[in-house]
This record gives C-alpha cells, structure tokens and sequence, in this order.
C-alpha cells in the first residue's frame, strides 16, 4: 500500500492573497521547498512553476514545472525573459531577487512575499541578520514600482512564534481589488 506524503498547510497569507492573482494566470513559487504553495495554487487553477535548489522535496504533481536551481551567487537568473501573473516567496530571503521578482511580473501581476524580520532571532531560526529583513525593507523594495495592496509586520504565533514581514502588491496603479479580511 503506498501513502501519499502530506503537505504542510500553506501560509494563511498566500491564501489570502492568491485571490489577488489574475484567474488560470502563471505562477512562480520561489524556495518552493515541498511545493505546499505550489500544490494549492495549482489545485486552484493555476499554471505553476516551482524552483527551488533542491527539488527532491517536491512532492510531485501533474502540471506543474519544476526548475532545479540555486538563485543565490553568481548564478544567472535562470528563468530569463519568462513572467509570471503571480509570484509566491515565503520563508525565504536573498535581497538581489528583489528587482528581477519585480521585473518578471507581467501588468497586474502579484507579489506575494512573507518571510522573517529582524525579532526573529529572539525566537527561533533564522537568527543571522543576513536572512531577517529590516524593518519596512519589503516596503521598500517595492516602492515605485508595485501598489501595495496590503502588508503587515510583526510576531505571528501559528504555526510556531516567530517575527515576520509580509507583502501583496501589484505591478499596475490602476484599482486595485480588495482582499478578504480574515474573520
């Protein structure tokens, strides 16, 4: 009899925002890890590619792309000219991706970002300064070039304590849709 691996539920803050992405749209899930981001928004109907350094903790699924690639060093963006309508980052940090993230969203496309923030150390990994971004950082890095559409900083509880920065903005400065508030 064979199981099927069990993913960890995705982030409450991807949930939330994916709506923002446009409908059958193609997304990037970035440090995808065991793909939990990839696999919910593919069961949404999204066409989704997920890269991360090491893809053999990808729990495998029909339809989505899976890009084997280290972003961090030298190494060439390896998606060049691809853009995506939305793209997913949680729990990961390396500051030089912020321009070509902006950069591979098409009109209307989503940034969905949440990772630790500076106060994390006092909590639990990743405690090195060079993982934590500083406070506002998620703010700036898309100032000028995304419309924030909602963002919130400080220590979450669940699943484990620990401080973060989170961000949903969009590449256009046209209206933008609400988001569900949580109840």
């Amino acid at each position: 009899m064979t199981t099927t691996p069990t993913l960890p539920p995705q982030s409450p803050w991807v949930e939330r925002c994916a709506a923002l992405i446009p409908p059958g749209g193609i997304v990037l899930d970035i440090a995808c890890g065991t793909g939990r981001h990839t696999h919910f928004l593919a069961a949404a109907g999204y066409q989704v590619t997920a890269i991360d350094r090491d893809t053999s903790r990808l729990i495998p699924r029909t339809g989505i792309e899976i890009v084997e690639a280290d972003l961090e060093g030298d190494n060439p963006w390896p998606l060049p000219g691809r853009t995506f309508d939305g793209i997913v980052v949680t729990n990961y940090l390396h500051r030089p991706l912020f321009p070509v993230l902006i950069d591979s969203l098409n009109p209307d496309g989503v940034l969905i970002y949440e990772t630790f923030a500076i106060g994390n150390e006092q909590l639990g990994r990743p405690r090195n300064p060079e993982f934590l971004l500083r406070d506002g950082e998620l703010l700036e890095a898309v100032a000028g070039k995304l419309s924030v559409v909602a963002y919130e900083a400080g220590r979450i509880n669940t699943p484990a304590p620990a401080v973060v920065q989170r961000i949903a903005a969009i590449k256009t400065a046209k209206e933008i849709p609400a988001i569900p508030l949580p109840a």
